[in-house]
């Protein structure tokens, strides 16, 4: 079937083109209702299906034969640990941590947060809460004691499970004392809290609550899978909010199971015994559903990495995973690249290794820029897929179906909707404009399978932050166009578009001719205030590693780049050469934090930057250049 066909069934006929989805899955009950309203008025998929997602991600795959296939490769550079874990070996594990929660008093609808590092016992954590019809919510391991108690209060969790500590590159980060700090700090308290201990660390355990993970594993029966509504939630997972409390977003159980196995074949080609790594963490969406969730559900073997990709030990990491574990597709965040564009420019690492099984390489998380995009083209000699997605969405909004008919790639451009996705470029005034046009993206309802149906304990807040703007209409809070052949190219947060003397302007455009520059590796472009032109732009740029180039010389080379590219109506005239630029631990740069510090702002340092040290360098290099307006 071509994607135009594809496309076309999924918005013309949408509840017969996902029961079709769902019959790839092991039903208890399949659904009579594919297409339901829940009592809030919000759209709802498989309505009345039963089923279970663990079972769906590890019984059914045992029944299928499955059982010696490897489910988990686990890799971890930091630790000089590896481990192999079969289908079999997972079920077991999985039913057996299910058994200690289940004595713990965790049941069908109980919130179970897991503040652990990448290591296998945070995905059985996880698949077991998925076993017993229990709610997880994953928080990033190492996030702060306050931030942690945040969601402590706002989940209302039975049990909280995490390690005894997490190791970086150059550092071992102990998570008990953080566990601690943040019970102590919540109002709800946690009846326990299972801990596994590590052995760079052994963490105290406080007697009457908390119990040794192996100690209560031990002791714990095997647990069968507990059958829940489709509609029934799966996880809660927080992701940053305007307003600095942060917002659970819920992920249902069918749907998701729904969209993760469908995904899996047609965006990624990945089918039952190939390897797929998506270099993340199980603390973002991403590791939620193509580190764990996906890739299980669709009988792959999936690699768990605990490193960087520099670092640990050099440039060359992602490419000795890729071959170690025959790696069909790899996908990760730009930042990752750059980093290794950064340390090794001239691709020496990969000369190294054979690269001979992978076949696609896709990224997503953040804008994937031209000069980035075609340099791992360059190196590798694959296809390099740009997708577009969001943590309330769960899977691609926007991506190449390279499972179905993959269309050419476009530098810059995330290609065209996904199916079930109905895009649309929208005006302020919710009116659709024409092709090459910028606005706002949004999606016309109803969404397909797998996106938030609510926030956590607030449906106010997710009605006003995505369905009110522009009624009928899913706000996605970014902005973009679709060129005349209807590729999407996202051009970054709506809040990322600058008024320069009236003209709207784009930073990601600046950026992605700021990256073409062959001294940078990295750049972020910020809108400062101006009392003659409203706003203008600055640049922040890092050098590539062995790069010596004069500041002023790099700035006049910049400065004509984008006279040349853009127009002189952009008015860039300043860029400043930084050491780091401040991101979450995702990879994301903060740019609203940057625009804060530049205009002279109050700001706060949220809870998932990955580098705080890099707020005051910035702040005393824009004050050392009079560029602080405020």
């Amino acid at each position: 079937m071509s994607y135009e066909q594809e496309y076309s069934a999924s918005i013309n006929n949408p509840e017969s083109f996902w029961a079709d989805k769902a019959r790839q899955l092991d039903w208890f009950t399949f659904p009579k209702t594919i297409l339901g309203k829940d009592e809030n008025g919000i759209d709802r998929w498989f309505v009345d299906g039963e089923m279970n997602t663990c079972h769906m991600a590890l019984d059914a795959n045992l029944a299928a034969g499955r059982g010696d296939q490897v489910a988990i490769y686990y890799d971890s550079p930091v630790t000089d640990t590896k481990q192999t874990i079969t289908y079999a070996e997972l079920t077991e594990r999985v039913a057996r941590f299910a058994g200690a929660l289940q004595q713990q008093g965790v049941e069908k609808g109980d919130r179970v947060l897991i503040y652990m590092p990448m290591i296998p016992e945070a995905v059985v954590a996880m698949l077991a809460c998925a076993r017993l019809g229990a709610i997880h919510s994953v928080v990033f391991g190492g996030f702060a004691a306050h931030e942690l108690a945040v969601r402590i209060d706002d989940a209302h969790p039975k049990v909280i499970v995490s390690a005894s500590c997490g190791v970086e590159v150059s550092k071992v980060i102990e998570y008990k004392p953080l566990v601690d700090a943040a019970i102590e700090q919540a109002t709800h308290k946690p009846a326990h809290c299972i801990v596994f201990q590590r052995p760079q660390v052994q963490a105290t355990l406080i007697a009457g609550r908390d119990l040794d993970w192996n100690t209560a594993v031990a002791a714990a029966p095997l647990a069968d899978c507990t059958p829940v509504l489709a509609t029934d939630p799966l996880y809660v997972l927080y992701t940053s909010g305007t307003t600095g409390k942060p917002k659970g977003v819920v992920r249902d159980n069918g749907s998701h199971a729904v969209a993760m196995r469908y995904s899996m074949k047609a965006i990624y080609n990945m089918d039952p015994g190939d390897t797929f790594w998506a270099a993340s963490d199980v603390g973002w969406v991403v590791g939620h559903s193509y580190i764990v969730y996906a890739p299980l559900l669709s009988g792959l073997s999936t690699v768990l990495y605990e490193g960087k990709p520099v670092r640990t030990p050099d440039a060359a990491a992602f490419w000795r995973v890729a071959e170690e574990y025959k790696v069909k597709g790899l996908f990760s965040a730009p930042t990752a690249f750059r980093a290794i564009k950064k340390e090794d420019p001239n691709a020496e690492g990969i000369k190294r290794h054979d690269l001979s099984s992978l076949e696609t390489i896709f990224m997503a998380g953040e804008r994937l820029d031209p000069p980035t995009y075609d340099w791992v083209r360059d190196i590798t000699g694959l296809p390099v897929v740009d997708h577009w997605w969001q943590t309330e969405t769960g899977w691609g909004i926007c991506a190449n179906l390279m499972g179905i008919d993959p269309k050419p790639c476009k530098p810059g451009s995330a290609t065209l909707p996904s199916p079930g996705f109905d895009v649309r470029i929208l005006d302020d005034n919710g009116n659709e404009v024409g092709p090459n046009e910028q606005g706002n993206v949004a999606i016309k309802l109803p969404l397909p399978p797998s996106c938030l149906p609510s926030i956590w304990g607030n449906h106010a807040r997710f009605l006003a932050g995505y369905l009110e703007q522009f009624p009928g209409y899913y706000t996605s809070g970014d902005g973009g166009y679709k060129d005349e052949e209807g590729y999407v190219f996202i051009m970054g947060r709506t809040d990322d578009v600058i008024n320069v003397a009236g003209h709207r302007l784009s930073t990601g455009e600046m950026e992605e001719v700021l990256a073409g520059h062959p001294a940078v590796a990295e750049c972020a472009v910020i809108g400062i205030a101006d009392d003659l032109k409203g706003q203008v732009p600055i640049g922040l740029v890092l050098l590539k590693d062995g790069v010596d180039i004069e500041s002023d010389a790099l700035n006049q080379e910049l400065v004509a780049r984008i006279r040349q590219d853009i127009g002189a109506v952009a008015c860039l005239k300043n860029t400043l050469i930084a050491q780091r630029l401040p991101k979450t631990r995702s990879g994301k740069i903060l740019r609203k934090l940057l625009r804060q510090i530049a205009n002279g702002e109050s700001y706060s340092i949220p809870s998932t930057i990955d580098d705080p040290a890099s707020i005051p360098e910035i702040e005393v290099l824009l004050r050392e250049k009079e560029l602080v307006t405020g």
